[in-house]
């Protein structure tokens, strides 16, 4: 108890250091009075009198002192008072501070910003149980290796393997709701009944769907997303048991997921119906468009239950001919789930983590031209007695005050860009990455933070800690140390520059062909004029249009009102608009040829009589589609230039005829004309062969129409909308927009843009910190060569010999940094291969243009050093010296 007594005293007394300064100064002046007065009585004289009497208490300060560290915690008094010496050091020298703690500050902020997004994207599990087991089950065929199911094939997987738990499945769904505003459009998905069960997912109100839910039979149920629950249904839990009309069917809410549940591939979802297979197509074997997800058996691989799919639909080929050539895929739902946007992030990830290393370089650099500065006064300080863990105590506190500041205002920059970065994503493509909301702070991101600090605190104490051991305290008060440890710094220096500018040649190469790639891609040929094109999206009541006949007549009458609309000069109507994916496939089979079940898959589009032509699409051979051309009339198909290549290589297409794999009489069609390859796919996918069927032959609830105008393209979209709701005011209009934007915002090219604005961003910074490193070591350099250059002048050394002496030292520097940063660049750009289009790793163009960036950029940068060396005065050096 008395020692932790005298332990309670000694911290207090931290608090009281100046009160307790005071007591002990004046209890030693009375000690010392009292010494004085015995000496005077003795008969010495008052100067002699009172050296004794400090004599015999052992010196003054020396005696305060260990009253000190009686009385108080020696290591933590020394930390203090090493902080405050710090921060007095620390503020006489601002430019110094300023500099390192804002090169820490954007080297964090870059890191922890892209960090967080790896770690929600990447490394955050998903909100699933076990979401390792889980695996997302395609079917395959060599033109798609991840195609979706059909409904006869999956109720055939799921009763015959033996890998799974369970194995369900999901598709997107399209609904029309009633609002106060009338009716409006929304996201659903449709499921099997055990789907969330599947997951691992539990309603937070109600209950899952029952076994035999999702049967046609069965009464239709729903299950609400959390964020309709509150927006839609006020949060009221007397939701449950009420009816939800979607697109005029009625539908009893059971259930209620939770607020932080998510499946990336359907979302933005709001209505989770059971399946019910009652369409055509869910009964057709041959029609794809559903998704499975599986839970795989304890002790089963992913690659096991390949093997397992893989034999099961070898099977089911032998069974059903229409399955002839098609396999199975399975993959990690993780894999699917973020598999896109891996690269992306790894890059950005990387990207940053060089710029990190760039400031870290920076630093560094900073640092040890700093403590060349201070060598004479650490010296000086090891001279009179301060032992070798003083000094490194001093130097770790200064390190600990930089990369706490620098720490503190990276991390709250990087949640300002955290949010800003958010912002700038576009709400279709955030909707798509459910798993970035709620983007902040948490342990990884403080973890990681913290690392970096921690980091950074051991590179500020220990650069010039070892720099100072390695000059010692003779070289250090040595007047001819200075030569010495000029060129000592100006090598390590040159090294350190080398690092920075052959890292800046990494991310400028890499931001250079992310932007060449970007450009590539939105100059990719689409077979199409974007310009003054808008779009708008329809979906018609089925419960009203129950009839062919009906859906035609309302897209005539749609298309004729349009057309009468002043600017537009013409309109029409298809299944789905170009530059978005390819699917909507069909398997045709070819009058009068050979047949062996093969599948002659193609993209297959509904289209107006106008439609081509308002997308301007060149007509190659043929003609296109007269209105005419409705269900009456024989049925006639355009292809594309790649479908004609592929099948009919040097023949004329025109005329021959293709159906269904039966070749049943009502499926015949003649083909009437042919079109130049319309880009039906993202921006990077490959043009698959395309059949376009008159919309009048083909029609559906829902369609897309594409209006040539002359006016902005916006401006026309609520006069559209206008038009079709008195048409029908039951008829929904949704997701108005450009051409020119969809081909801009698409998922590939937002994919590349966002890579090449943020590696951009990296790499200009990279330059800027590259080119300021150089800066300094040459500016440093002509410090420390002052007198040579003078004694260089005063024996008639011409100024342009010095503009060439110093000039080649940073040409050699900048060289030998290019020259690496050039062959670790072709490295690094084979790493993100995926996220390249249309370059090499070794685009000579993009290697040339940033070598001489960066070669101009340090040639100017190590000019105004030179500059001022040409400019020595060699009277003014020699006497300096």
């Amino acid at each position: 108890m008395n020692g932790l007594r005298a332990w309670i005293l000694r911290l207090a007394g931290l608090w009281k250091g100046e009160e307790r300064d005071r007591d002990v100064a004046a209890e030693l002046e009375a000690h010392l009075q009292l010494h004085i007065d015995d000496n005077l009585r003795a008969g010495m004289s008052a100067e002699e009198a009172r050296r004794e009497a400090i004599l015999k208490l052992g010196g003054i300060e020396a005696t305060k002192q260990v009253c000190r560290e009686r009385n108080g915690v020696p290591v933590i008094e020394n930390l203090l008072r090493d902080a405050r010496f710090a921060a007095r050091q620390l503020r006489k020298n601002p430019g110094f501070t300023c500099t390192a703690v804002l090169m820490l500050a954007l080297g964090m902020c870059a890191s922890v910003a892209i960090f967080a997004f790896v770690d929600a994207s990447l490394i955050k599990p998903l909100p699933y149980r076990s979401p390792a087991r889980l695996v997302a089950v395609y079917e395959s065929n060599p033109m798609c290796p991840e195609c979706n199911l059909s409904y006869p094939d999956y109720l055939d997987w799921k009763k015959l393997n033996t890998v799974f738990r369970s194995l369900e499945i999901y598709g997107n769904a399209g609904y029309s709701v009633s609002t106060p505003s009338g009716l409006e459009p929304t996201h659903g998905t449709r499921v099997s009944d055990g789907f969330f069960r599947t997951l691992g997912v539990t309603p937070v109100l109600g209950r899952d769907f029952y076994s035999g839910e999702d049967l046609k039979q069965a009464q239709r149920a729903v299950m609400l997303s959390y964020s309709a629950w509150q927006k839609r249904y006020g949060g009221k839990p007397d939701v449950l048991g009420r009816t939800a009309v979607l697109s005029g069917d009625a539908y009893i809410v059971v259930g209620v997921l939770p607020a932080g549940f998510h499946f990336a591939p359907t979302e933005p979802s709001e209505f989770w119906t059971a399946f019910h297979a009652e369409s055509e197509c869910d009964l057709r074997r041959s029609c794809h468009g559903i998704y499975g997800v599986a839970r795989l058996k304890d002790g089963v691989t992913v690659g096991t239950a390949l093997a397992d799919m893989s034999g099961i639909a070898k099977q089911l080929e032998k069974e059903y001919p229409e399955n002839k050539g098609q396999g199975a895929a399975v993959l990690p739902l993780s894999e699917v789930i973020i598999g896109r946007i891996r690269p992306m992030l790894l890059v950005l990830l990387s990207g940053a983590g060089l710029l990190l290393l760039i400031a870290g370089v920076n630093i560094a650099s900073l640092l040890l031209v700093r403590s060349e500065g201070r060598r004479r006064e650490m010296a000086v300080r090891s001279a009179l007695g301060a032992g070798r863990g003083r000094l490194i105590s001093q130097f770790a506190t200064e390190g600990l005050i930089l990369a706490a500041v620098g720490s503190v205002l990276g991390l709250v920059a990087a949640i300002w860009t955290m949010k800003l970065l958010i912002h700038l994503i576009a709400a279709d493509a955030l909707a798509r990455m459910p798993y970035l909301q709620g983007l902040g702070l948490n342990t990884h991101l403080v973890a990681f933070a913290g690392a970096i600090a921690l980091l950074a605190a051991l590179l500020f104490a220990v650069a010039p800690t070892l720099h100072h051991a390695a000059a010692g305290t003779i070289g250090g008060l040595g007047e001819g140390s200075r030569g010495s440890s000029g060129n000592t710094w100006r090598r390590l220096g040159s090294k350190l520059v080398v690092v920075e500018l052959a890292t800046a040649v990494v991310l400028l190469v890499g931001a250079g062909l992310l932007s060449k790639s970007l450009y590539l891609l939105l100059q990719v040929r689409n077979g199409l004029q974007p310009d003054h094109l808008a779009t708008l999206s329809v979906a018609l009541p089925k419960a009203r249009y129950t009839k062919d006949e009906q859906i035609v007549a309302v897209g005539r009458q749609i298309l004729t009102r349009i057309a009468n609309v002043p600017g537009v000069k013409s309109a029409g109507i298809s299944s789905q608009l170009p530059v978005t994916y390819n699917g909507n496939t069909d398997w045709i089979r070819f009058v009068g040829r050979p047949f062996n079940g093969e599948h002659n898959e193609v993209n297959e589009r509904d289209v107006s009589a106008g439609y081509l032509a308002t997308l301007e699409a060149k007509l190659l051979r043929g003609r296109y589609f007269t209105d005419a051309e409705d269900l009456s009339k024989p049925k006639v198909v355009i292809v594309n230039q790649a479908l004609a290549r592929k099948y009919f290589p040097g023949q004329d297409p025109i005329g021959k005829q293709f159906g269904d794999l039966a070749l049943s009489p009502k499926s015949i069609k003649q083909i009437v004309g042919v079109v130049d390859d319309i880009r039906e796919g993202s921006l990077d996918a490959e043009i698959w062969p395309a059949v376009y069927y008159p919309f009048n032959q083909a029609t559906d609830y829902y369609f897309q129409i594409a209006v040539r105008t002359s006016q902005a393209e916006l401006s026309l979209i609520p006069t559209l909308k206008a038009i079709i709701h008195e048409i029908d005011p039951g008829i929904v209009a949704f997701a108005g927009g450009s051409m020119t934007e969809q081909i801009r915002n698409s998922q590939s090219a937002y994919m590349h843009r966002t890579s090449a604005w943020l590696v951009g961003g990296f790499a200009a910074l990279a330059l800027a910190l590259g080119v300021f490193g150089l800066y300094g070591v040459i500016a440093y350099s002509v410090s420390q060569r002052t007198r040579e250059i003078g004694v260089r002048m005063a024996l008639g050394a011409e100024r342009r010999s010095v503009y060439e002496l110093i000039l080649r030292e940073a040409g050699w520097l900048t060289a030998a940094g290019i020259a690496i940063g050039l062959l670790g660049s072709i490295g690094a750009a084979r790493l993100m291969s995926g996220l390249l289009f249309g370059v090499t790793s070794w685009d000579v163009e993009t290697l040339g243009v940033v070598a001489g960036v960066l070669g101009v950029s340090a040639i100017l940068a190590s000019f105004i050093p030179a500059r001022r060396a040409a400019g020595v005065n060699p009277v003014e050096a020699l006497r300096m010296e």
